[in-house]
């Protein structure tokens, strides 16, 4: 007796969030096929762990294909016919495959992305606590956009969006990374190790926002920062020459809002604290001190003012302060270097505020 048996054939290419999810991080096939049980899988679907076990291995071969395409996303998308993959399905792949743990991308600041440092992953892996092949892929993705984009005009985000494919927030979190790459910021001193990514993400996007070229609508590199800014900035050691009256301006606005304690640290304690910040300023010009620019906020500003123990409040009350009395002195203005100070103090106040841990 004949049988009818229906056979449909296709390359329409499925993809399981959850065990793409284990493959992104780093998981063998095995260890996915337990985090999988443990998660209860073969209890909901009534399905062996043998029946698991091969449907995870099937998966994890298509993704390792598909895993040359995820270096190029614009030829996942719409370029390659090997995989039918919807474009929704295209989108997520390429998402999860870029994202990166903060841990990591803090381990990799201030790194040079060579294949010595590469070999760095082992303890990187140690260190954070994420699989030794995550940290690899997150490295590798790094090291790919950097080499993408380091040399192209305009913004770091469009560019990176544009190559890569990625979403907003994941494209500017990359442009973080590869804006203190260019710049080659010193992040590895002990005294730094408290800062997490987002923190320098954060002081990343501020300056990229008011000290590049961007700020003057010009044609610009996102990795280049204003060079007729930083030459002006070290006029401002003016503020220093007239110091008594920015002082007693200071003081007294101040006077109201602070505890006696931290009035009568301030009070003592101005030069110093003035000093270090217009010091700053000063040297933003040389590239040795712009490539210590985080390190010289942590020493010479925010360790005396924790040691003092300054509240979160203080410290944003007298940075507002302490630019609105130079502002609003004559000397700046007679100089026109009202507008420069101010958009130093900016990012300077954005930069302090984020990093002060209390």
């Amino acid at each position: 007796m004949l049988s009818e048996v229906d056979v449909f054939i296709s390359n329409y290419t499925l993809v399981d969030p959850e065990v793409y999810q284990l493959w992104v991080d780093g998981y063998s096939s095995s260890d996915a096929v337990n985090i999988l049980q443990q998660r209860g899988i073969c209890q909901q679907t009534n399905a062996p762990v043998e029946l698991l076990a091969s449907d995870v291995l099937d998966h994890y071969r298509t993704y390792s294909l598909l895993e040359k395409l995820l270096h190029t996303p614009t030829k996942l998308a719409s370029e390659q016919l090997a995989f039918q993959i919807e474009p929704q399905t295209s989108q997520m792949l390429i998402e999860m495959y870029y994202e990166f743990n903060d841990s990591v991308a803090r381990e990799l600041l201030g790194k040079k992305l060579t294949s010595k440092n590469r070999k760095d992953m082992e303890e990187v892996a140690e260190r954070t606590g994420v699989t030794l092949k995550s940290c690899r892929r997150q490295y590798d993705n790094v090291k790919r956009v950097f080499k993408t984009v380091e040399d192209l005009p305009g913004s770091l985000v469009t560019n990176i969006k544009q190559h890569f494919l990625l979403p907003e927030e994941l494209a500017k979190r990359y442009a973080a990374v590869v804006f203190i790459a260019c710049l080659r910021f010193e992040m590895n001193k002990r005294k730094l190790q408290f800062l997490t990514f987002p923190d320098l993400h954060h002081c990343a996007n501020s300056m990229m926002t008011l000290w590049t070229y961007r700020y003057t609508g010009s044609e610009y590199f996102d990795t280049d920062l204003d060079r007729e800014f930083l030459l002006e900035l070290p006029e401002c050691r003016t503020l220093l020459e007239n110091e008594k009256h920015h002082k007693h301006l200071v003081c007294i606005k101040l006077k109201p809002m602070l505890l006696e304690r931290i009035y009568q640290d301030m009070d003592l304690n101005f030069r110093t604290y003035s000093r270090a910040i217009i010091g700053i300023a000063c040297n933003l010009h040389r590239t040795r001190e712009l490539r210590f620019f985080f390190y010289e906020l942590v020493e010479k500003c925010i360790e005396p003012w924790r040691q003092a123990s300054w509240s979160h409040t203080d410290l944003r009350n007298f940075l507002a302060v302490f630019t609105q009395c130079a502002l609003d002195m004559d000397v700046l203005r007679e100089s026109d270097l009202r507008d420069a100070f101010e958009r130093f103090m900016k990012v300077v106040t954005s930069c302090l505020l984020r990093m002060y841990h209390t």
